[in-house]
């Protein structure tokens, strides 16, 4: 195995617990902050399955940069949604 497939599936292991974490949040406050936070960090669990099925160490596939700037966007798009609720703490 090599080190750059080794990394990969610990950084897609890390980001799926955090999203974990993150609907566990969800459940406990049912702010939707935390639930889009889980897809996001999700999302890039996928997008590194999706690098490790692909085989390429090098990102040059723009489906993956798609994939990487959703969840990116996903994650700012909560923070704008939770800074423009009203109930926000």
């Amino acid at each position: 195995m090599r080190m750059t497939q080794f990394l990969s599936g610990a950084i897609m292991m890390a980001c799926w617990v955090i999203g974990l974490f993150f609907l566990r949040f969800w459940k406990k406050t049912e702010d939707r902050l935390f639930s889009i936070f889980a897809v996001a960090f999700w999302m890039l669990a996928v997008e590194r399955i999706v690098l490790l099925i692909m085989n390429k160490e090098n990102e040059v596939y723009s489906f993956v940069y798609i994939i990487r700037s959703i969840a990116f966007l996903l994650i700012l798009w909560a923070i704008v949604d939770k800074n423009r609720s009203k109930n926000h703490l």
